[in-house]
């Protein structure tokens, strides 16, 4: 490794080492095998670390915290979305390195890779453990934290994505009474509130709101959002609570189009951070009205069983309108045919269109129940998890308008305006209808003090049916797949876990992009495999380190060169590996620093494609390495006073294919201060961010959408201040 690698690397494995140093031979017995209770005055994670999460109180891993659970899970707790003051998804995750933007622009709904395998937004987000339909905008005013599952989800969700799942979290009830306002270096509003009582021993509520006027960094694309919660818990006996959440947010942002390859093969040499890709002033905002409820039943038989019902709803409706800046075929420096249309043009000519696609409504529904339980067989301790679900989702579209209105360039100091198509979005139609049906049982079979057996499956029955834009059925999958999964652990003494685990996925085919030879056809539901081994050693209460190795195998989907008219035919053929090695530590190092470092060595390869040149090299936007540190030093000689600061590395990141064309390697860097005090009695948080400090230029995201490849800068410097104020 070279210099500029190793030292987060070096850094966690010397953590490792001084524990085990420090570390009593005779160390604390282990715990006591209890199943977990459900406590709605519970909190499950305080500062940089966290104890437990959703994923595996009710979960495929047997009701085990996330100390004992065979699997690399990572939780962004409360006290970090606090300190960092993240807006977006692409900024929430960039704490951890195995977390990468695939197309997320500004503006709009985003997505992320975990792994390398990008997430289906219509299953690879959870509210309260719940799928969620994910395209609408992040609002974390609401939230407790953000987990994330990295990794093979198919017996925790079913049909997934092989990278893993993120869920969000929401706060719970508690006595709390808190005004947040902010700003920002472009002049930014924002204002939030957070309420909360417990009106009785049993029945508690909590409330959030914000409202953001957002004077973006990207010229004209100025935005707003206002966002409202409630949560309430209702203990209605010692056995039995009620847990209510639902929010709703509505959001306006004009969308940035993102940059593509010159000619197909050159990045771009002076590309803008702050211009709007084909920006006409016609161009309305993207709108977004989502809202996301839960409602979960618990009832607690006895000390070794409970049940939990639980139902979810998530409801999206996106207004798409932007000034779409995409390919040249209408560029007079792409007539001769030798630049494919879907990319620039050499000399940095766009195509721009008018896309307009209002009604955009997607709605996911789920109902799931689970038994949890522990029991004897002898000598043998068991904890058991029974369960079933159905999940349903539909996407109704209204016919888009996406038409030529005419051709700018990159370099063009001001885009020449156009007109805007004359045209009209169509009725609205019923496109998709999902159904997923489960049944899943694991078992986690304690063999001794050290040593368990994990071993379960998921049995998923996958119906979807696909309708054009007139209402003609289109498409019909109908797949029942059993999903199994296995884990060994050692627990040698009560800080150390190791494990080794086994599982399988399924996930949904790709629709093959509009300029290959089968255009618009879905393929087939694609089988995944993982293998994965970890180490989990809690250093003591504060501090946790984790590493894993893993390998996932998945069949690979890609434009395959060939001698049809188009060029390219959308195939599954050979196997897309990625295997890597992760590194977390989370938590408090000493009384006054705490940190989250991460850090991600992939190796990402097609293998066995019939195509030579799409082999042995990284596959599109997964960089081979990924570092990220946070910390937090609160200054011994000035109480109430802490400095922030963090760091980010990727290494150069494959924009083709062929990985002839790669962008280059960056650092990032973060710096802030949080200074508490009390103003006549009342608490008091100040906080400064100011990303990006040296306002370094870098290439975030080579991601792909409907199989075209899109190129998105990083963000320039941007401070932020806040102040928090307890009523």
């Amino acid at each position: 490794m070279t210099p500029t690698r190793t030292p987060l690397a070096l850094a966690l494995f010397s953590l490792v080492t001084v524990a085990h140093a420090t570390d009593d031979a005779a160390s604390q017995p282990q715990q006591a095998r209890t199943l977990p209770s459900v406590d709605v005055h519970a909190t499950t994670a305080s500062g940089y670390r966290a104890a437990d999460s959703q994923l595996d109180t009710f979960g495929s891993f047997g009701s085990a915290p996330l100390h004992d659970t065979p699997a690399a899970i990572t939780v962004i707790t409360r006290a970090q979305i606090d300190d960092r003051q993240p807006r977006s998804l692409s900024e929430l995750v960039r704490g951890d390195a195995a977390i990468n933007d695939n197309y997320a622009p500004a503006g709009y709904y985003q997505d992320v890779s975990i792994r390398g395998f990008p997430l289906d937004l219509a299953t690879g987000f959870r509210f309260n453990g719940m799928i969620m339909s994910a395209e609408q905008l992040l609002a974390l005013e609401g939230k407790d934290r953000v987990e994330v599952l990295k990794g093979l989800g198919g017996l925790e969700a079913g049909v997934v994505e092989p990278g893993g799942l993120v869920n969000y979290v929401s706060k719970r009830p508690a006595d709390v009474h808190t005004v947040t306002v902010g700003t920002d270096s472009h002049g930014s509003n924002y204002e939030a509130l957070d309420l909360g009582a417990w009106f009785s021993p049993s029945f508690g509520v909590r409330v959030n709101a914000a409202n953001e006027k957002t004077h973006s960094y990207i010229e004209h694309a100025d935005g707003r959002r206002s966002f409202v919660s409630i949560a309430a818990d209702w203990k209605i006996t010692d056995k039995a609570t009620v847990l209510l959440d639902t929010d709703y947010q509505t959001s306006g942002q004009r969308s940035a189009s993102g940059y593509q390859l010159l000619g197909g093969t050159v990045i771009p040499a002076h590309p803008s951070r702050t211009e709007l890709l084909g920006y006409q002033s016609w161009q309305r905002p993207v709108g977004i009205h989502s809202s996301n409820t839960t409602l979960r039943f618990n009832y607690r038989f006895d000390e070794n069983w409970n049940a939990q019902v639980s139902a979810g709803h998530s409801h999206t409706v996106i207004d798409d309108n932007v000034a779409f800046a995409y390919g040249c075929f209408y560029a007079a420096s792409c007539a001769s045919g030798a630049t494919p249309g879907y990319f620039f043009a050499p000399n940095g000519d766009y195509d721009v269109y008018d896309y307009r696609s209002p009604d955009d409504t997607r709605q996911n529904d789920e109902l799931r129940g689970v038994l949890t339980g522990t029991f004897a067989t002898g000598a043998l301790d068991h904890e058991v998890n029974l369960g079933a679900s159905a999940f349903r989702r539909t996407v109704d579209q209204r016919p888009y308008v996406y038409d030529y209105v005419g051709t700018a360039n990159i370099d063009d100091p001001v885009v020449p305006a156009f007109d805007p198509s004359p045209n009209q979005p169509g009725p609205s139609a019923r496109r998709l209808t999902s159904w997923q049906r489960t049944l899943f049982a694991i078992d986690r079979v304690h063999l001794n003090e050290a040593w368990q057996v994990l071993a379960g499956a998921r049995f998923v029955r996958l119906n979807e049916r696909a309708y054009d834009d007139a209402g003609a059925l289109e498409r019909t999958t109908r797949m029942t797949k059993t999903l199994p999964q296995a884990a060994v652990l050692w627990q040698p003494n009560a800080p150390l876990t190791t494990y080794i685990s086994y599982g399988e996925g399924l996930s949904l085919g790709r629709e093959a992009p509009y300029w290959t030879s089968n255009g618009g056809t879905t393929l087939a539901p694609l089988h995944s495999r993982q293998v994965e081994a970890g180490v989990k050693y809690a250093v003591n209460d504060a501090l946790d380190l984790q590493a894993a190795i893993y390998r996932i195998r998945q069949s690979y989907q890609f434009a395959r060169p060939d001698d049809t008219a188009e060029g390219f035919t959308f195939v599954q053929q050979g196997q897309e590996v990625h295997t890597g090695l992760e590194l977390n530590a989370a938590g408090r190092i000493t009384d006054n620093l705490r940190l989250t470092a991460s850090a991600n060595i992939i190796r990402a390869r097609a293998e066995n494609t019939g195509t030579p040149a799409y082999e042995d090299h990284q596959v599109v936007n997964v960089p081979r390495w990924r570092t990220a540190v946070y910390a937090d030093y609160s200054l011994p000689f000035a109480p109430g006073l802490a400095v922030l600061g963090g760091w980010r590395y990727a290494g150069t990141n494959v924009a083709k294919p062929d990985g002839a064309t790669r962008v280059p390697a960056y650092h990032v860097f973060d710096a802030g201060l949080r200074f508490t005090t009390s103003i006549r009695g009342h608490a008091t948080t100040l906080r400064l961010n100011v990303d990006n400090v040296f306002n370094h230029f870098y290439w975030r995201d080579t991601g792909t959408s409907g199989g075209d490849s899109y190129l998105f800068p990083g963000m320039p410097r941007l401070a932020r201040l806040s102040m928090t104020y307890e009523l």
